[in-house]
């Protein structure tokens, strides 16, 4: 991963030489085929019970996304590869575990509690292959609308980084400029500014559906990273107005204490669902993705367009409006409990996927590079830690014996700095201040109550040995000391 641009072009040109190879072969055979077009909307912050589709008594309305998931296939044990957004981006663009290039927390989130939070990295580096450039040596037409946050200057933004088109994609983490989620949008990545009051889930929907339309006729990527839903949390008066009134038949106690690990005060977690901003802002992105769906329709290309459907980390349910509420998981954004991990996770790939079908594998942002490029015939040469899904996508299972969390920071929203290993239904948190460890059984206990640590010490020793094992692999960086006291180091680092 040094010598990065010495790196980067004998990796491009390795996949070049390959995809034509590929090609030339597929042409001897038979004849040549279109790939199929891919669309990936990717929602900021979107809690994996903030859709219909995953949650019945769900208080927002999502009806897009809940006929996505009667279209295609619905996994109920999808996950991020971090619990705030930087990361799990740079994972869905390279297939990488975040923790190889120390891209841990949002960039630039260094906020310490009892210790210094471990070094950050602020941008992916350039080095690295992206979906979009991997696609590209087919001959996709690329586009990328909407939330970026990979990097703190221009040439790390997505134009520089294998997208043919960018619109709204910088470094910032939300939408802070101009009138922020309406029109004008101040936006530097912009080139045409909106109206007065445009809402900008529908403006980067339209610009999606328009690129859309206009490359029906070759192989094409569009990735739709929305703002929506990450604070500031402001809707569209008509749909605030509507999930008020429907708020007021809902009774019942709003929040609950969660653990305290930034500051003196108590911590407060929303159980409930009935935040009619946080709604209008769920209902309004939802009608987006149907602007684009009905678009991928109505070029003629549904039949032919991998749709991909997912969140970068768990709903904010703890701080900054504690807008939404995950359970039954547990947490929410900034967590590497479940409510900050496990996203809503639907793909639609047309004579792959059954309709209405559901896959309890557990699958991962890192896994969306590998299967876009199977699928598109990419064959990708350089180590990634991802895999394709498409056993899974077909109705089976796949050969990977765990995923892994790293999080040596003090989020926002008051998360513990900890990693965790998912090995079938078990999953290991370790806590990085003082070392102590859970275990808990996601089938009978999803909300991580129930801390089996004591009763099954064989399981926690082997999990834990396996999960040390993949820190010394990914280079993992930990807590540092903070006026001279020493965090807890796994044992191969004393």
């Amino acid at each position: 991963m040094k010598n990065s641009a010495r790196y980067r072009i004998v990796a491009l040109v390795l996949l070049l030489l390959t995809s034509s190879a590929v090609s030339r072969a597929g042409a001897a055979e038979s004849s040549p085929t279109r790939p199929p077009n891919v669309v990936v909307f990717l929602v900021d912050d979107l809690g994996y019970m903030d859709v219909g589709a995953n949650n019945p008594d769900c208080f927002y309305d999502t009806p897009n996304i809940d006929r996505l998931s009667q279209s295609g296939m619905r996994f109920t044990d999808g996950y991020a590869a971090n619990p705030v957004c930087s990361p799990t981006r740079y994972s869905l663009m390279t297939g990488k575990y975040p923790t190889r290039v120390q891209a841990t927390n949002f960039f630039s989130g260094m906020r310490g509690g009892t210790f210094k939070p471990a070094p950050l990295n602020n941008h992916m580096p350039i080095e690295e292959i992206t979906i979009a450039e991997a696609l590209k040596t087919k001959g996709y037409a690329t586009f990328f609308a909407g939330k970026w946050h990979l990097g703190e200057s221009e040439e790390y933004y997505p134009q520089n980084q294998g997208f043919d088109v960018n619109i709204g994609g910088y470094s910032r983490g939300g939408p802070y400029s101009g009138k922020r989620y309406f029109g004008p949008f101040e936006n530097p990545q912009m080139e045409v500014e909106s109206p007065e009051g445009d809402h900008l889930p529908d403006r980067l929907a339209r610009d999606t559906a328009a690129f859309i339309d206009e490359h029906k006729d070759e192989p094409f990527l569009a990735y739709l990273a929305f703002y929506s839903v990450h604070t500031p949390l402001m809707g569209r008066p008509d749909l605030v107005a509507k999930y008020k009134e429907k708020a007021e038949a809902i009774a019942g106690e709003e929040f609950a204490d969660e653990e305290q690990v930034i500051g003196n005060k108590p911590r407060k977690v929303r159980v409930l669902q009935k935040h009619a901003v946080y709604a209008a802002m769920v209902e309004a992105m939802d009608q987006a993705v149907g602007k684009v769906l009905k678009q991928i329709e109505d070029s003629g290309v549904e039949d032919n367009t991998i749709v991909v459907f997912t969140s970068d980390n768990g709903g904010l349910s703890t701080s900054e409006g504690s807008p939404t509420s995950n359970l039954p998981l547990r947490g929410g954004k900034g967590w590497v409990y479940e409510g900050g991990v496990r996203e809503p996770w639907i793909v639609r790939y047309p004579g792959v996927t059954k309709p209405g079908s559901e896959s309890s594998t557990p699958i991962c942002s890192i896994d969306l590079l590998p299967t876009i490029a199977s699928a598109a015939g990419v064959e990708i040469e350089h180590p990634i830690d991802g895999i394709d899904i498409r056993p899974a996508l077909e109705g089976g299972s796949l050969d990977r014996d765990a995923l892994y969390w790293h999080y040596p920071h003090y989020s926002n929203q008051g998360g513990i700095p900890g990693g965790a290993i998912r090995v079938g239904k078990y999953k290991l948190f370790e806590r990085y201040e003082d070392g102590r460890v859970h275990l808990y059984d996601l089938e009978s206990d999803l909300s991580e109550s129930k801390d089996l640590a004591a009763e099954m010490p064989e399981r926690v020793q082997q999990m834990r040995k396996k999960l040390h094992a993949w820190y010394q692999d990914v280079d993992a960086k930990f807590l540092q000391p903070k006026n001279g006291n020493e965090p807890w180091k796994p044992e191969y680092m004393q």
